[in-house]
């Protein structure tokens, strides 16, 4: 974090410039992570084209598609500890310019591919490698923004916030599947990654302008001072008090955070669910990896259409992933487990409807719809608050950590045999998607039924 600035707002316009920034570090901190996701998901629209112009077959595009899922999960786990103690917008624009960078370089390979100066196989293990460096620094962009949520707004607004926010994800798959696939339609596949580079180059500037590291740094009182929780002396008291005992404090939360963790990981509860994430994450990213090509493939869809059909998805995740939390708390009093099982079954239904129902728009469109919304539920729920709910407060992370690896090493997994079962599986010059389909939706009925094993189970007491 930065130190604080030695320059004071004028205290008349505290109350205006605080308003101010803390919009401004919202919008950055939203848009700019919805702009990681499209640097994360522009190989998703270009598989086909890859395929069609004999550079790379489904398996090795499955294996590069799991470089990133892989160290992605290393790097979410990692990178959450390292922002905590940063300034956040040179942490977040840091992950933002290398990973606009690596497109950048793959697309610029691509050329050279085509020109035929670079082998395939070369091109493959490159793709491997910077694929994987773009996994790291993609891990780089939600702890900075999430932190800035909880640097800039007070706790009685926090949640509402971080709602609206949970949408970027939602917003940048959109604009992944919708811009990259027009550009790579119009203008071939190479052009994918130079407008997801771009596009990254926008968020880098969004970021540095309108994101702020904290409220003290931009000379202003601390966050607990503005938002009314404590007084400016009552602050200053308990921060003089942590920073005497500080030393103690420190060894008593080492051995307090190792006691909690271990408990957490011995919790069966806990691995039910992470297992159960795995296996939504593995039918999520099949559809966001692999369901334009199906659409091409399977359905007879020109590139640009089949991206649009799955553009659709992410949009309506939005409904999905902000209205979760509410149905929960108001119509089930905190009780996640009977709407998570009704949106795992309209999943499946979605899903099966898409894989299985031909070839009309208005029924793919319809699918991804339903899809769309279940996700958005399914990540809320499954991807961390029914984690959260088992365990006591101070072991959120730990539960979350191991969710969150859980879900994103089973993301690349599902790279990877997918890739395989499509390898394997060529009828006439083309992938029959039917083994795969089934893999898809064997995984999303498994990811709702798993969690019933945990209905009658209890908060962890540690």
């Amino acid at each position: 974090m930065s130190e604080p600035s030695a320059v004071k707002v004028a205290p008349e316009k505290v109350d205006k410039v605080y308003k101010k920034k803390r919009i401004q570090a919202f919008i950055a901190g939203t848009f700019g992570y919805a702009l990681y996701y499209v640097c994360r998901l522009s190989m998703g629209v270009m598989k086909q084209p890859l395929i069609d112009a004999g550079l790379l077959n489904a398996t090795q595009l499955g294996i590069i598609g799991a470089c990133l899922y892989w160290s992605y999960a290393v790097g979410k786990l990692i990178n959450g500890f390292l922002a905590d103690s940063s300034n956040i917008k040179r942490f977040m624009a840091s992950g933002l310019v290398v990973s606009a960078t690596m497109n950048l370089i793959m697309g610029v390979l691509g050329v050279n591919a085509l020109n035929g100066t670079i082998a395939n196989s070369t091109l493959f293990v490159c793709f491997c490698i910077f694929w994987a460096i773009n996994g790291w620094s993609q891990s780089m962009g939600a702890p900075p923004a999430i932190i800035a949520l909880s640097r800039w707004f007070p706790l009685k607004v926090r949640g509402t916030y971080y709602g609206i926010f949970s949408s970027s994800h939602n917003i940048g798959e959109g604009l992944s599947f919708i811009f990259v696939g027009s550009i790579v339609a119009a203008f071939g596949w190479k052009w994918g990654f130079f407008g997801a580079a771009l596009a990254g180059a926008l968020g880098v500037v969004l970021i540095l302008l309108l994101l702020h590291d904290s409220t003290e740094s931009n000379g202003l009182p601390p966050i607990e001072v503005l938002s009314g929780e404590k007084s400016a002396e009552e602050y200053e008291r308990d921060r003089a008090a942590l920073l005497a005992s500080a030393e103690d404090a420190r060894q008593a939360a080492r051995a307090e955070t190792k006691r909690m963790q271990r408990s957490v990981i011995k919790n069966p509860g806990v691995w039910i669910l992470a297992i159960s994430s795995a296996f939504m994450y593995m039918s999520r990213y099949a559809i966001n990896e692999w369901g334009t090509i199906f659409l091409q493939e399977a359905k007879g869809y020109d590139l640009a259409g089949a991206a649009a059909i799955i553009g659709v998805n992410p949009i309506f995740g939005i409904i999905g992933t902000v209205v979760s939390g509410w149905l929960s708390d108001v119509l089930f009093k905190g009780d996640r487990k009977y709407p998570a099982f009704v949106a795992g079954i309209l999943e499946a239904i979605a899903l099966a409807l898409f894989l299985f129902g031909g070839p009309a728009k208005w029924v793919n469109i319809l699918a991804m719809v339903l899809f769309g919304i279940a996700i958005g539920v399914l990540i809320s729920f499954l991807g961390g608050l029914m984690a959260v709910d088992l365990v006591p407060r101070k072991a959120t992370g730990a539960a979350l950590g191991i969710v969150g690896m859980a879900s994103y090493a089973a993301a690349g997994l599902q790279n990877v045999v997918t890739g395989l079962l499509l390898d394997n599986n060529i009828v006439n010059g083309v992938h029959d998607f039917t083994y795969a389909s089934w893999f898809w939706l064997g995984s999303a009925v498994i990811a709702f039924l798993l969690p019933v094993l945990n209905w009658r189970r209890k908060q962890q007491q540690i």
